[in-house]
């Protein structure tokens, strides 16, 4: 099928050398091999933003784990996303993308495959979310590049929503080597652009609403699960939230508490009918979500989101990861990793009926029906190293084994409606517009990854 052609046109894509297949971020760590973090090499001052946190909550009182998550990863002076590269080998974590070249191709054929879907628009934006080291846009131009006859005289540019500077700078040099530029005015909504090595533009933004409109792929992959949640614990007096308040026996140190009375996020965020005993909402993910619906129903395309999640089932997921392993969410603020699992059943909630939802879906189903299996064989094939052939084997299992990644890991897809129906245009009548009518004539096409691939 139109997939299974595209992976074998792909069979002249160069094996890129992967990393080890390191931890990931997950309750359980992969190999117990240890790394140094990248936080230990560049140190951080720590004291200051435990000081910082200290002092806040001795002005206004416990403040919300959301509150504390967007300090410690998002502050402009000490947070750890703004300061670190924290996806190198020995950082702190490490993406699919870095496991394994398949990962990056096959999410690039989905984006090719719902732009012909939505019938092939003649201007095709790429947005990525949380870019991490530019590996995943890498793997993707490179599809794009290898395709280019597919894509035809699209107009294909890329877009990426990027708040860390030392981030961004490390994703410039990967995406366009020394072609980009930086604004030179902090209130530029574009604060870099420049020009990809396969000759794309591409710009950086610090939030969505700066992106332009127009129809869009929107890739959202290990994001959600790193932006603020609120944690919510059932008593006997009702929903109450859990704080982060200092701990009275050492006040160097903090801790985690139930609040007595109800705050404005327990009466507000809580489903009705909730059976969990403890719940995370992530309000942040649920805005974005509703941006993101909105464009789609205006504009087309679609949003694909892959991360650490569950559909409304889970119950305590908050963690830090420092050196890829686990690490107190609350011991030394600022020097590690800190995420929750994505709560896929909640985002479905905030998109509504605006949007067409899909999944989520395993990353195991996921890759299997976008093709991986034959993906690997023709890697394989034109593969003679062994320590490659290690390493793509490696990768494979990583991604897909149901004990390591594949179960863990989930995607799910947000639609334009009419990417799931076949319409006339809108007729008109005596000067009165009609509703559109069914169009007689073949089914859309399949969702790829949402439906088994066929191979006959």
């Amino acid at each position: 099928m139109r997939t299974l052609r595209a992976l074998q046109r792909l069979s002249r894509v160069p094996v890129c050398p992967c990393p080890p297949p390191l931890s990931v971020r997950s309750w359980s760590v992969a190999q117990s091999q240890s790394c140094s973090s990248s936080s230990a090499e560049k140190p951080m001052p720590l004291n200051s933003m435990l000081r910082h946190l200290t002092s806040k909550i001795k002005a206004t009182g416990p403040i919300s784990v959301a509150e504390y998550m967007r300090e410690v990863l998002t502050n402009p002076v000490t947070g750890y996303y703004m300061q670190n590269d924290m996806l190198r080998p020995d950082g702190d974590f490490i993406t699919s993308p870095e496991i394994s070249q398949i990962f990056g191709e096959l999410l690039g054929i989905w984006c090719l495959s719902e732009w012909m879907g939505a019938g092939k628009p003649s201007h095709f934006q790429l947005v990525e979310f949380g870019p991490g080291r530019g590996s995943l846009a890498n793997d993707i131009f490179r599809v794009f590049s290898q395709l280019r006859g597919a894509l035809g005289e699209a107009a294909v540019s890329v877009h990426l929503v990027e708040v860390s500077p030392k981030l961004s700078q490390v994703q410039a040099q990967c995406l366009t080597g020394d072609q980009s530029q930086v604004s030179a005015s902090e209130d530029e909504p574009v604060y870099r652009q420049g020009t990809t090595t396969t000759g794309l533009p591409i710009s950086w933004y610090r939030n969505l609403d700066d992106v332009p409109r127009g129809f869009s792929i929107y890739l959202a992959h290990e994001f959600f699960d790193a932006l603020p949640i609120h944690k919510f614990q059932r008593t006997e007096k009702g929903w109450r939230e859990v704080m982060v308040d200092i701990d009275p026996d050492e006040p160097g140190k903090l801790r985690l508490v139930i609040v007595p009375a109800p705050t404005l996020a327990s009466t507000q965020l809580i489903q009705a009918g909730e059976k969990r005993r403890h719940v995370e909402v992530c309000p942040d993910g649920g805005v974005i979500v509703q941006r993101l619906a909105n464009r789609i129903a205006e504009d087309g395309g679609a949003a694909l989101i892959a991360d650490y999640g569950h559909d409304g089932t889970k119950m305590d997921t908050f963690r830090g990861f420092k050196g890829h392993k686990l690490h107190d969410v609350l011991a030394s603020p600022g020097s590690a990793d800190l995420t929750a699992d994505v709560d896929y059943s909640y985002l479905r909630r905030m998109a509504g009926a605006t949007v067409a939802c899909m999944g989520p879906v395993s990353q195991r189903d996921f890759l299997k029906n976008m093709g991986i299996d034959t993906r690997l064989q023709v890697l394989l094939r034109n593969c003679a190293a062994p320590s490659t052939r290690s390493q793509l084997i490696q990768g494979y299992d990583m991604l897909t084994n149901p004990l390591k990644m594949g179960e863990r890991f989930q995607f799910f897809t947000m639609l334009n409606h009419s990417r799931l129906t076949r319409t006339e245009p809108e007729q008109s009548k005596g000067g009165k517009k009609m509703a559109p009518v069914p169009k007689k004539g073949p089914a859309p096409l399949p969702v790829a990854g949402f439906s088994e691939l066929g191979l006959s």
